[in-house]
């Protein structure tokens, strides 16, 4: 996790891969910590419980900072548009960008779950110099065709679409099924 805004999404990525059989490393940077701590209940002790292995920001000889760890991938939700930077130019600050720069020579699955809106032209080069290199660039977007009815479904929404990214099943997503007869929801007006 890195410090943008929009914690909760690695909050519930962390919750959906723990009801699975993936081991997870996490490591949460300080603005990350101070994000949560600002839009969450959760502390970063919470989230130690969640994962298998807690690997601190500034812990660069952990194993995930090793290509010869071998991982199935890496989400970085939310990712801060500083942390795409920072991959996309091999500047390994902490072990956040170590671990996603390792992920990239091995050319294992890198997701990147970027906050930021609006995107400036620094922000979308970046971006595709990464997506050039095969990293998915999966802005947290809402999708409407599932007919949301709370916050908890958009967040489930894009942790579902990150989770299939990596290839782990999310039995909670609502899909598309193609039937485009299903209800209008009722949309209030903003006044």
């Amino acid at each position: 996790m890195t410090g943008a805004s929009g914690a909760i999404i690695g909050v519930r990525l962390l919750e959906a891969l723990a009801r699975s059989e993936v081991e997870t490393h996490l490591v949460v940077s300080k603005w990350a910590q101070q994000t949560l701590e600002h839009e969450t209940d959760h502390t970063v002790a919470d989230l130690r419980d969640l994962a298998d292995v807690y690997h601190g920001p500034g812990d660069m000889g952990a194993k995930v900072s090793s290509g010869s760890f071998v991982t199935d991938g890496m989400i970085i939700a939310p990712c801060s548009a500083r942390s795409v930077a920072a991959i996309a130019n091999g500047f390994g600050e902490h072990l956040v960008h170590r671990a996603a720069d390792v992920i990239l020579k091995e050319r294992r699955k890198l997701v990147l779950m970027v906050r930021e809106s609006p995107f400036n032209e620094i922000h979308l080069e970046n971006m595709l110099k990464l997506a050039r290199m095969g990293v998915c660039i999966l802005p947290p977007v809402p999708a409407f065709y599932n007919h949301p009815e709370t916050l908890d479904d958009v967040v489930g929404h894009f942790v579902a679409r990150a989770l299939d990214q990596i290839g782990v099943p999310a039995e909670f997503a609502k899909r598309w099924d193609g039937d485009m007869r299903n209800r209008k929801p009722k949309v209030e007006q903003i006044k």
